[in-house]
């Protein structure tokens, strides 16, 4: 393990006025976003959505690293060069989602663990080989009747610990990310509650693994009401909810805090980010990683027509400045309209 070289790298997914782009949909996920504009979900039209984000004229300035497929990280511009060389080449650093998806928790119903452990170390190196320098790993934790249990929770961050240990083991900054849904009816408190202990137990864990924090990330839920309480928390709420969570159980040794958008629209998790910025200086840098909530915009205007690809990149670049801009505190709604 080469701890400057890890601690370097965290440092800069996290500098300040920079986020970053999660492109790690997996082909299904994908297909999901495509079936909205219409769009067929083949391994072509992938390809040139990933290449429209990732020629995109100036963005470097405001995104720091892109979390790639495992299709992606081995994928090529039209021309020939391979993606993690032509994002290198702008200064923004290349990783890779790590971990293969979700299978059902045995004994508990309703509760899942992540997949790719087995293979991991092979896979890293092959990753590393490839121009990858961080990686990705998410777990899942759902609220609901009787849920999470402690067994799910402890499951998920055994993993967890884990995957970051064999990342830095290859000179990867391992991303954990233990995302506890917003799927549910759950009030801002339970989310909070279950946030805190999902985080205190992974925390635990990477102590347990001799994981070396400052060269890693945290790519964590905000602590949101669930989609179908009725009492849905305020900007402020959010911003104070989670900062009061991530007080308690966040070592100040983490660099960054790389905020996954989960469900939120693009305008709501920008504000969310903004109003946790705007209450002063905290232990870690507070940014963003993002998938649809800086992707979203960019479908709506490509629709998959080569036509549209400078408008849609023109989108792309004016969500990666707003969030920016979030990063300081300085965003306000009124830039939505400012193109």
């Amino acid at each position: 393990m080469n701890r400057a070289e890890l601690e370097s790298t965290a440092r800069a997914l996290v500098a300040p006025g920079k986020g970053i782009l999660a492109a790690d949909e997996s082909n299904s996920t994908i297909k999901k976003r495509f079936d909205i504009i219409k769009l067929e979900a083949t391994e072509e039209n992938r390809r040139a959505f990933r290449e429209l984000m990732f020629t995109t004229q100036g963005v470097a300035e405001y995104v720091s690293g892109v979390i790639l497929y495992d299709e992606t990280i081995r994928q090529q511009t039209k021309a020939g060069k391979p993606f993690p060389q032509l994002l290198a080449e702008q200064g923004i650093i290349p990783g890779i989602k790590a971990d293969t998806g979700l299978v059902p928790l045995a004994n508990f119903p309703g509760e899942q663990v992540t997949k790719g452990l087995d293979d991991l170390r092979e896979r890293l190196a092959d990753y590393y080989k490839l121009g990858a320098r961080f990686a990705k790993w998410r777990s899942v934790i759902t609220i609901g009747s009787g849920l999470p249990t402690l067994a799910a929770i402890d499951a998920n961050a055994a993993d967890m610990a884990r995957y970051a240990a064999l990342c830095q083991e290859v000179g990867l900054v391992p991303i954990v990310e233990p995302e506890v849904l917003m799927d549910g009816d759950h009030t801002i408190e339970r989310c909070e509650e279950v946030t805190t202990l999902t985080l205190k137990r992974m925390f635990d864990a990477l102590f347990a693994t001799q994981v070396h924090l400052e060269g890693a990330l945290l790519k964590p839920n905000m602590i949101l009401s669930g989609k179908k309480c009725p009492q849905q928390a305020s900007t402020q709420q959010i911003a104070e909810a989670t900062l009061r969570c991530f007080r308690r159980v966040v070592p100040a040794a983490v660099p960054g805090i790389v905020f996954l958008s989960g469900g939120q629209s693009p305008e709501e998790a920008t504000a969310n980010l903004n109003a946790m910025n705007a209450m002063g200086s905290h232990p870690w840098e507070l940014s963003f990683s993002y998938g649809r909530a800086l992707q979203e915009p960019v479908l709506k205007v490509w629709l998959g027509q080569a036509p549209n690809v400078a408008a849609a990149q023109q989108a792309y670049y004016h969500r990666a400045k707003l969030n920016s801009a979030a990063r300081s505190g300085e965003y306000t709604a009124a830039m939505e309209k400012a193109a």
